[in-house]
């Protein structure tokens, strides 16, 4: 069983950053692969980025694309996702989740757990 908690969401004005932190609880952080998604109002939760069990491999949606990093810190059984350049449109409830194995995936029906979500606003 995993615990996922995130934080560091918030208002911020376009052109911005924000980092969020994404900390799990239990051991074996190192043996899920994660992801993060986001959900705006009236829209289906899609897929932002992806992290593998090891941190060697990523894959960013095109939307975000160079202006969002996800790393990890496997001793710290903590995810980050950096988010520079923000835009209006990134405006939604972000989410942290874990699946076990070493690859992610884009869909979240292949993910077990998930965060509680925390909410960014980006002004125009």
């Amino acid at each position: 069983q995993v615990q996922l908690v995130e934080s560091g969401g918030g208002l911020v004005q376009a052109g911005g950053s924000l980092r969020l932190s994404c900390a799990t609880s239990g051991r074996t952080f190192s043996s899920y692969a994660m992801g993060w998604f986001r959900q705006a109002p009236g829209k289906e939760r899609e897929f932002v980025g992806g992290i593998s069990r090891s941190g060697e491999s990523t894959r960013y949606a095109d939307s975000v694309k160079g202006r969002f990093t996800i790393s990890r810190d496997n001793a710290k059984n903590t995810m980050y996702l950096q988010m520079n350049n923000l835009k209006p449109e990134d405006t939604a409830v972000y989410y942290c989740t874990a699946r076990s194995g070493t690859f992610y995936y884009t869909s979240p029906v292949w993910y077990n757990y998930w965060g509680q979500g925390t909410q960014v606003t980006v002004s125009s």
